[in-house]
């Protein structure tokens, strides 16, 4: 179990005395999880202990219609009684992503093949984080009580959160994740002006240049972008993208398995084909085109879009693929 932020409590743990729990205290037929390689407490240079190894993670799943699932803590449990998100210790090697989805799919019965993330936020104490990945559920689905850990697990409505005993951790962060819930960035990458920013030989294979971005593309996607690098708040994010190709680039083969990658061909120039879809979005202000072009800028930013550099891509591209991930 984890607190939504801060300080996170073993899940096999007294919450007094720190000992195991055979069998969680009024629990009945459910039982305590087995400890994962990640379930140990932390002790930091200020005395203050915290669960989790390598850190913890918590999922918080938002839909529009339905609101976010919340996870009433045990009463034995650390701040019992109180309301946070399904999450717990990540196991060691595994991204925080990864650990919040399967902690949430213990924990609540979240199904993982619904769940897309968002964004991440994170609280880095420089010993130990926890990282809050906020992530939209593509059908609804009821959840399941998946141990003693839980009262309750429950969609509840976004207006009604705040109304609730929140854990101390997740209320003093639930009003900066509540103002991005429902956020879809979507990323226009002008390929031909961020080929175009590296000398490494692309004006003799176009096509092979865009081919090699699409692959810098997806480790990109998979690992998260900074959100630095498109101006955005929090830590990560994972936003759609979609890559417009224009001249020679445009013989590119169709990649396999794209994931959330959009591969748009410009019938005439890039920059037109950039602004159309911008300007085809429900909200414009949601794209951030990444482009060095001045003009492109001035076009789209008329539109109400961002703009992100080449370099801050590069920089975002680079990590991904030596291993940079939450």
């Amino acid at each position: 179990m984890s607190d939504g932020s801060g300080s996170a409590h073993g899940r096999s743990h007294d919450p007094e005395s720190g000992a195991e729990l055979s069998e969680a205290a009024g629990s009945g037929a459910l039982q305590r999880r087995p400890l994962g390689s990640g379930d140990a407490w932390v002790e930091g240079p200020d005395g203050r202990r915290f669960w989790g190894t390598y850190g913890a993670a918590g999922l918080l799943v938002a839909r529009a219609d339905t609101g976010i699932l919340l996870q009433h803590r045990a009463e034995w449990s650390h701040f019992g009684g109180t309301w946070g998100l399904p999450g717990g210790a990540r196991h060691r090697g595994e991204s925080a992503r990864d650990g919040a989805v399967r902690e949430a799919a213990e924990e609540a019965g979240v199904p993982p093949q619904v769940v897309r993330p968002r964004f991440l936020s994170r609280l880095d104490l420089g010993w130990w984080s926890y990282s809050t990945v906020v992530a939209a559920a593509s059908s609804r689905f009821t959840p399941v009580i998946g141990d003693a850990e839980s009262i309750e697990v429950r969609w509840v409505p976004v207006r009604e959160v705040a109304g609730l005993p929140l854990h101390p951790g997740f209320a003093e962060r639930w009003p900066e994740l509540r103002e991005d819930l429902f956020r879809e960035p979507v990323v226009i990458i002008d390929a031909a002006n961020v080929v175009g920013s590296r000398t490494d030989g692309w004006w003799r294979d176009r096509a092979g240049a865009a081919s090699r971005l699409v692959e810098r593309l997806r480790s990109l996607t998979d690992a998260g972008w900074p959100a630095e690098a498109l101006g955005l708040p929090h830590d990560l994010w994972w936003p759609n993208v979609v890559l417009v190709l224009e001249g020679e680039a445009k013989r590119m083969p169709e990649p396999e398995h794209p994931h959330r990658l959009t591969i748009v061909r410009a019938d005439t120039d890039g920059d037109s084909a950039i602004v159309d879809h911008a300007r085809s979005l429900l909200d414009p202000a949601q794209a951030i085109v990444v482009t060095a072009d001045r003009e492109l800028t001035d076009r789209v930013r008329a539109l109400g879009a961002a703009t992100a550099s080449p370099s801050a891509f590069w920089r975002a591209a680079d990590g991904a693929a030596d291993g940079n991930s939450a």
